[in-house]
């Protein structure tokens, strides 16, 4: 592979490598905040109508922040049935089809993602709630995350390309 391939999939599995092991703490602020409801409204008899919604935020942003990260990392889920019994060449091979595919769909979210962020930013779109938190820094997060995803699908593309014709990345 080109030099410029290594380059490029060495910085973007570097980058998702951070902010990924950077955005798993995020899963004690979203304790942090479950358990301050908690202790407010069991001790102090005070509810609070912001923390279901600050939980799923972070929740959110822990799971498309991270979602690349996993999937440097091959922990999402593969239906296994053929795959095992394929020599590792076929199976780069059947990795890079089912990558370009991928990558598809992520190009489209990408694009939803944009489109849906501006209209929040322009219009300062609102969560319909009684808190009624503004939507546009969940969706800035929202769509850095399918960024980084975008990013790590052709740094994978590339690296099973380059394994399927015999290749290694480092």
């Amino acid at each position: 592979m080109p030099r410029a391939i290594r380059l490029f999939v060495h910085y973007v599995e570097a980058l998702n490598r951070r902010v990924g092991r950077a955005v798993m703490y995020l899963i004690f602020g979203m304790i942090g905040v479950l358990l301050y409801s908690t202790i407010s409204r069991a001790v102090f008899n005070v509810p609070l109508i912001w923390v279901v919604e600050v939980a799923q935020m972070t929740m959110a942003a822990y799971y498309l922040l991270g979602g690349a990260y996993s999937m440097q990392l091959d922990a999402h889920v593969r239906m296994d049935v053929l795959y095992c019994r394929w020599t590792p060449r076929h199976r780069a091979f059947a990795d890079s089809l089912t990558s370009a595919c991928l990558l598809a769909y992520v190009v489209i979210l990408f694009y939803g993602g944009i489109s849906s962020t501006h209209y929040s930013m322009v219009y300062h779109q609102r969560n319909f709630s009684a808190w009624a938190p503004l939507m546009a820094p969940i969706k800035v997060l929202m769509t850095i995350g399918i960024a980084l995803m975008l990013l790590q699908v052709l740094a994978t593309f590339c690296r099973d390309l380059a394994r399927a014709r015999g290749d290694e990345l480092p």
